[in-house]
């Protein structure tokens, strides 16, 4: 009971805030819509199905280049850290490109792949793909050398020491840089829609914007925030099943 008023009182104060605020109209309503019409518009957006329309289409475009990402970094993370001279050999062309923020990316990407959902995909791809490489390379970098000797013990071949005792070993560091991942492809994803795209919950806080409706920015942003903290929730649960050793 302690952990839970501890999580949730900060949040209620901020809505209690929130509505005394515009109960008393301590700021403008165009600046600060009450909770009651963002309740309003939240109820409007969802009996027309607008609000799962943009939903689904930055849920679908987030995880596809979130799992294309995975796809890419875990392989290259295990490699670069069994072949050092891959990793030197690449090094400077991977630290050049991390430090590029991918949403200066944009008008670049839109000039080569257009503004269909390639483009946002690669965005989310490039956001995520860092994260978990670095996290994969530091797992299976620090991995103790003495489970190499027991592979050998058990005459594993290469498959079976990775399947059950490298990557098991290597998962903590894998599972962080899985969660940094999508954390990083969210945020990435809801600014590459705010730019250049036609659904998603990027656009629909682009387009209530431009309409002067604050009370639709306010639901994105609190769908943002809530399709988030689930995903997070989510990784954190699927770590305790998965790797409970991993847990304080």
């Amino acid at each position: 009971m302690r952990s839970i008023v501890l999580s949730i009182w900060m949040p209620v104060a901020l809505f209690v805030l929130w509505g005394l605020a515009s109960a008393f109209s301590w700021v403008n309503p165009y600046l600060l819509p009450s909770p009651g019409s963002v309740y309003s518009a939240f109820i409007e957006l969802v009996k027309d199905g607008t609000l799962f329309d943009h939903v689904g289409a930055s849920l679908g475009r987030a995880f596809g280049g979130y799992l294309a990402a995975a796809c890419f970094a875990l392989p290259m993370g295990y490699f670069f850290a069994k072949y050092e001279s891959l990793h030197v050999q690449s090094r400077l062309v991977l630290e050049s490109l991390r430090m590029i923020p991918p949403l200066s990316l944009i008008p670049l990407l839109i000039l080569w792949l257009g503004i269909g959902e390639l483009a946002k995909l690669t965005i989310v791809l490039l956001a995520s793909f860092f994260p978990i490489y670095l996290n994969a390379y530091s797992g299976f970098k620090q991995l103790d050398y003495r489970y190499g000797e027991l592979a050998k013990t058990l005459n594993l071949n290469t498959f079976e020491k990775i399947r059950h005792i490298e990557f098991p070993g290597a998962l903590p560091a894998v599972f962080t840089g899985l969660r940094l991942g999508f954390g990083y492809s969210w945020r990435a994803l809801v600014s590459a829609e705010l730019i250049a795209a036609s659904s998603g919950l990027g656009y629909l806080i682009s387009d209530a914007s431009e309409m002067a409706r604050t009370d639709q920015v306010f639901v994105g942003i609190l769908m943002i925030a809530v399709l988030g903290i689930i995903g997070d929730t989510l990784f954190q649960r699927a770590i305790r099943k998965v790797a409970p050793w991993s847990v304080k």
